[in-house]
C-alpha cells in the first residue's frame, strides 16, 4: 500500500514557510502500514495541480492533499479537484453550518459570500468535517484510487488525519501490523555506533529495518517490524530488543516511544511526581521552550529565569558577583551556582543551568567559542560538566540543550 503527499502553495516553493504537514502526515500514515512513495509541493496553478494528481493516480493508492482550500481566489484546489473528478461544486449544508457556527461564535464580524463559499464541495465528494476550521476535508475515489483533501493550516489538518482519515483508512483497507521500537544513546557518534553493532543489523529478520536517526549529541536507533502477524511481529521484537541492549547498554538512556527526550522526561516526572526548573543564558530559554512544548507540561515543569546578562545572574539569581569575578560568567561554579539558585527560588526537585560562549564572539571571558558549562542540581547535590561544542552557534546551542536534557535524564534514572 503505497500513498503519495501533494502539498499545494507557493508559499512552500518559494521557501516562506517550511512544509511540516508531509512530515506529520507521512508519519501517521506509516504507523498504519502505508508506505510513502514521494511527496511533491506544486504551485498555486490548475495545469500544475492537474498533472500532479494525474501522476499520483498511477504512483499510489491514496494521494493526500494539502493546502488551496482557503476562501481567495489564489485558492484553487476545491475547483480543481472538481475539474479532474468531472464534477461540480455543491452546496453541502452541514458545511455551511459549521461556518456559520464559527463566524457567530468567534468571528462575530458580518459574514461574507466567500466564507460561505467554503461550504461548496465537489458533488462526489464525502465530507470529512474540520471542527477548528472552515475548509472541509473531502474524500474521493478515483480509478481504485483514494484522494484525500486537507487544509494546509497545520492544526486542522492534524485533527483530522487522526480524528477523521486514519479510523476511515482502517475502516475501507487491509493493513500490515507495524510496530516501532526506538532506543536513545547518547555520547557516541553514528559511525562509530553502527560499527559496533554490525553484526546485530546483518542478522535482523527480512521484515525488521534499523534506522539511525542522528542529531546534535545523540543518536536514535529505531526498530521497525511489518509483517501480516501480529504476535511474530511482537515476539520477534522483544527477542531483538533483548539482544541490541547489551550492546548499548553504556550510552543507552531510555526508549523515546515516539516521543522526545524532554517529553519522556517528562514523564518520567510526571510518575514520580517531582518538579524541574531551568536557569538559562547561552541556551537562551531553548529548554524551558521544548519542555513547554509538550501538553501537561505544568506538572512538572515550573519555570524558567532566562538570565543572559551578569545583572540577572547576579540581582535575579543571586549568584555571587564574587564568584563571578573569580571563575567568569562561563565556569562550572557559576553554573552550578545558577542551577541550585533557581532550584530554591522557584521551589523543585530539579534544575538545569547553563552558561557558555556560543558565539559569535567570546564577549568578556577566557574560555573558547563553543565552551558551555551544564549544571544539574538536585536537593541533595549539584554538579557541572564542561562540553566544547564548536563554533557554529545555533550548533552550539542545540548541542547543548540536548545534553541539558541527558544529563537530567541520567539523574532521574538513578533514583
Amino acid at each position: 500500500m503505497q500513498a503519495e503527499i501533494i502539498t499545494i502553495g507557493d508559499e512552500i516553493l518559494i521557501g516562506q514557510i517550511i512544509d511540516s504537514n508531509s512530515a506529520f502526515i507521512a508519519k501517521q500514515l506509516n504507523k498504519i502500514g502505508v508506505s510513502v512513495y514521494q511527496i511533491t509541493s506544486v504551485q498555486d496553478d490548475k495545469a500544475h495541480i492537474l498533472k500532479a494528481f494525474s501522476e499520483a493516480e498511477t504512483n499510489a493508492d491514496i494521494v493526500m492533499i494539502t493546502g488551496g482550500l482557503g476562501p481567495t481566489k489564489d485558492d484553487i484546489t476545491k475547483k480543481t479537484i472538481a475539474d479532474y473528478f468531472e464534477d461540480t461544486l455543491v452546496e453541502d449544508p452541514s458545511v455551511r453550518k459549521n461556518v456559520e457556527h464559527i463566524w457567530e461564535v468567534y468571528v462575530k464580524k458580518p459574514i461574507m459570500q466567500v466564507n460561505l463559499d467554503q461550504a461548496l464541495v465537489p458533488s462526489k465528494a464525502e465530507v470529512l468535517m474540520n471542527k477548528y476550521g472552515s475548509a472541509p476535508g473531502m474524500w474521493l475515489e478515483k480509478n481504485d484510487t483514494v484522494f484525500i483533501s486537507l487544509p494546509g493550516v497545520p492544526y486542522e489538518m492534524k485533527a483530522l488525519m487522526e480524528d477523521e482519515v486514519i479510523p476511515k483508512l482502517r475502516t475501507r483497507f487491509q493493513f500490515p501490523y507495524i510496530k516501532h521500537k526506538t532506543f536513545l544513546t547518547y555520547g557516541m557518534g553514528e559511525s562509530t555506533l553502527a560499527e559496533r553493532i554490525e553484526t546485530f543489523e546483518n542478522e535482523l529478520p527480512d521484515f525488521i529495518k534499523l534506522a539511525y536517526l542522528p542529531s546534535l549529541g545523540r543518536v536514535r536507533l529505531r526498530l521497525s517490524a511489518k509483517h501480516r502477524d501480529k504476535s511474530l511481529v511482537e515476539a520477534e521484537m522483544e527477542k531483538q530488543t533483548q539482544l541490541l541492549l547489551p550492546q548499548i547498554h553504556d550510552i543507552f538512556v531510555g526508549f523515546e516511544n515516539d516521543l522526545s527526550i524532554e517529553a519522556v522526561i517528562g514523564k518520567y516526572l510526571t510518575e514520580i511526581e517531582k518538579t524541574v526548573a531551568t536557569a538559562e543564558s547561552c541556551t537562551g530559554g531553548l529548554i524551558a521552550e521544548r519542555f513547554t512544548a509538550n501538553p501537561g507540561a505544568s506538572k512538572y515543569f515550573k519555570g524558567s529565569v532566562v538570565s543572559y546578562t551578569k545583572e540577572i545572574k547576579v540581582n535575579m539569581l543571586n549568584v555571587s558577583e564574587a564568584l563571578i569575578d573569580e571563575y567568569s560568567v562561563v565556569s562550572g561554579a557559576v553554573a552550578e551556582a545558577m542551577a541550585k539558585n533557581v532550584r530554591s527560588l522557584l521551589h523543585t526537585d530539579y534544575a538545569i543551568a547553563t552558561t557558555g560562549n556560543a558565539g559569535p564572539t567570546k564577549d568578556d571571558t577566557a574560555e573558547d567559542l563553543g565552551i558551555v558549562y551544564i549544571a544539574i542540581a538536585t536537593k541533595d547535590d549539584v554538579y557541572s560538566e564542561k562540553f566544547s561544542f564548536g563554533n557554529h552557534r545555533v550548533k552550539v546551542i542545540n548541542k547543548a540543550a540536548n545534553k541539558a536534557f541527558e544529563m537530567l535524564q541520567k539523574e532521574i534514572l538513578k533514583k
